[in-house]
């Protein structure tokens, strides 16, 4: 039996990393790395600080892998993502196996980005990794890039008893601001996602890096800072060769009319 877990360690801050992650990362055999994309050296190597700076033993191996990128040739976006998470999924088959094989220990680890159940698909693909091998699978809970752009912006997450809704840049391009919602939070933005609004109205609270020693924070009204934020998102990301973001918008309520007038 193999006992996997994804354990959260925050938005890369190694202060983020919980006792409970801690203990998880120095009670697994195997901690895999993943290698992606252009940004894939910077990313590791944030784990691996992380790694360095939580494994206090010699006992956890720490690998690296090359995930699979995503087969641009396929049309349909959801499609391309299921087989993009397949794709992993074999990959990690092929590590656990030869780990194990070699005589390694049934505990391995992944380390995610923020909290697993958040806009990440790791769980889905060990779902996947289930139908292949006898898997116990644990999750430890991370900090989100929610809670930190929160805490950096210094702002509560909702209005007083209204709805927040989560989504990601290209649901926010498509079908523009969700019905109903007062406050709407975006992730997994290609950058500029807000362009397809009517700013009128609309506050928005943006970081990049977010609890990082590079973070950077721009808010205001929407009309008056998209620019700002598309220029200097894009200048980051050349500097950086990566870029993580994320922001919040709050449109304001429509206030009531006194008693009395019509």
């Amino acid at each position: 039996m193999i006992e996997l877990t994804l354990i959260g360690i925050g938005t890369g801050n190694p202060n983020h990393v919980t006792a409970e992650a801690a203990k998880a990362m120095n009670a697994a055999d195997l901690i895999l790395i993943p290698l992606k994309g252009e940004d894939k050296a910077d990313l590791a190597g944030l784990r691996m600080e992380i790694c360095r700076a939580c494994v206090t033993g010699p006992a956890t191996r720490i690998e690296g892998f090359d995930l699979p990128v995503r087969d641009p040739a396929t049309p349909d976006y959801l499609q391309r993502v299921n087989d993009w998470h397949d794709a992993i999924a074999a990959v990690w088959q092929a590590r656990i196996a030869a780990h194990l094989a070699a005589g390694g220990g049934p505990k391995v680890a992944f380390l995610v980005w923020g909290d697993p159940s958040l806009y990440d698909s790791t769980l889905r693909i060990a779902g996947r990794l289930e139908r292949h091998m006898p898997l116990r699978l644990r999750v430890v809970p991370g900090i989100t890039a929610i809670q930190a752009l929160c805490a950096a912006h210094a702002i509560p997450l909702n209005e007083l008893a209204a709805p927040v809704v989560i989504t990601t840049g290209r649901q926010l391009r498509e079908g523009g601001w969700p019905a109903g919602a007062d406050t709407v939070v975006v992730m997994l933005d290609q950058g500029g996602g807000f362009a397809a609004l009517d700013p009128e109205g609309i506050d928005i609270w943006w970081g990049a890096y977010v609890g990082m020693g590079e973070q950077i924070l721009i808010a205001g009204p929407l009309a008056e800072v998209a620019a700002d934020i598309v220029e200097t998102r894009a200048s980051a990301r050349a500097g950086h060769g990566w870029i993580m973001d994320i922001y919040l918008m709050r449109r304001a309520r429509p206030q009531a009319a006194p008693c009395g007038t019509a």
